[in-house]
């Protein structure tokens, strides 16, 4: 395993998720269940997200290196205008109240809200850009995973704190800044 892979992918990962709807619905699961429950949920649906995120980057891998760097700059290009021009609409990804309040219905329920609010996301772009670009599946599948885990859980235990002391203009800044730069090494690797 790379650690520079990882600390890169960790970063890039949980700096974009932060401002995420995602993050937004695991709060929202978070208050009403028991956390140990959804974050299982979360978490799952992270690895699912992760593991299709780590496919598509493998199949990006296999086109010559210059166009694997010219898609990847071109990607974090648009990631960085995404999270730019990001607006909250207010629009939350609602879940179907369980029937009770067991593991298996609430880790289901945050499972499914999850899955479907992270399938085609940003950080899903993202992770799989980096696999492209890095060729290191464990690196970045565990970067991003821990770090998609890390901001649902901070998000299940109290992500209104965070924004207490950080806003998220601040937040969704650094991570545009990182995505530009890492679009600008891509786009300076495929026309040298």
């Amino acid at each position: 395993m790379d650690l520079t892979v990882f600390a890169v992918t960790f970063g890039i990962i949980f700096l974009a998720e932060l401002p995420d709807k995602t993050a937004l619905a695991a709060l929202m699961l978070g208050t009403r269940y028991r956390a140990a429950y959804v974050f299982a949920g979360v978490a799952a649906a992270m690895a699912l997200q992760v593991g299709l995120a780590l496919a598509a980057g493998s199949l990006l891998s296999l086109l010559p290196h210059r166009w694997v760097e010219g898609i990847s700059g071109v990607l974090f290009l648009a990631g960085a205008v995404m999270l730019l021009l990001h607006k909250d609409d207010g629009e939350g990804h609602e879940a179907k109240e369980p029937s009770s309040t067991g593991f298996w219905k609430v880790a289901g329920a945050s499972f499914l809200v999850v899955a479907v609010a992270e399938f085609g996301d940003l950080t899903q772009i993202m992770t799989a850009n980096l696999a492209a670009k890095y060729a290191d599946p464990l690196s970045v599948g565990l970067g991003a995973w821990l770090a998609l885990c890390a901001v649902g859980g901070l998000a299940i235990l109290g992500g209104q704190k965070l924004l207490r002391y950080v806003p998220m203009k601040v937040i969704i800044r650094v991570a545009a800044a990182a995505m530009l730069v890492l679009a600008a090494i891509s786009i300076v690797g495929a026309l040298a």
